[in-house]
């Protein structure tokens, strides 16, 4: 599909433990925006057919954008499926994310596939953006703290 986006990674955690960061309003707050962005979430209701609207605000100017969809499927620590548009009617369509995690020797493999990218962001700018907000998830789950 064009305007197709592709990761992987390997983080030193659990499958069950990314999986959650993915899932829970907080932990994507923290995690999900790229540098230079605050999150609010909204709503989010993480099971098959709820839907979830959050918006990142850019901390320089106060603009924020707003965007949100519906969950697709959940297989906890497997993967998950959701949709995602954003509310500006500038950046039109549907975007498909498929989210995939594999129990490896040295903790958990990430594919992530993020479909129907609208064709007026650049596919680098997304790349960017998802390389940082990688960078943030590895910073959330990757400690252990046991206490």
């Amino acid at each position: 599909m064009p305007n197709t986006v592709r990761l992987h990674r390997v983080l030193a955690t659990s499958p069950e433990k990314l999986y959650r960061a993915f899932l829970e309003a907080d932990a994507l707050a923290k995690w999900l925006p790229p540098n230079g962005f605050a999150c609010t979430v909204h709503h989010l209701e993480p099971k098959a057919g709820g839907t979830f609207k959050m918006s990142f605000r850019n901390f320089t100017t106060g603009e924020s954008h707003a965007f949100g969809g519906e969950y697709v499927e959940l297989f906890p620590g497997e993967r998950l499926r959701y949709t995602d548009k954003f509310d500006d009617p500038n950046l039109p369509g549907e975007m498909q994310v498929t989210v995939t995690l594999k129990k490896v020797s040295v903790g958990t493999e990430l594919e992530i596939v993020q479909e129907g990218v609208p064709d007026v962001i650049p596919l680098e700018a997304c790349y960017l953006g998802w390389q940082e907000s990688l960078r943030n998830l590895a910073r959330l789950v990757e400690p252990e703290i046991n206490q």
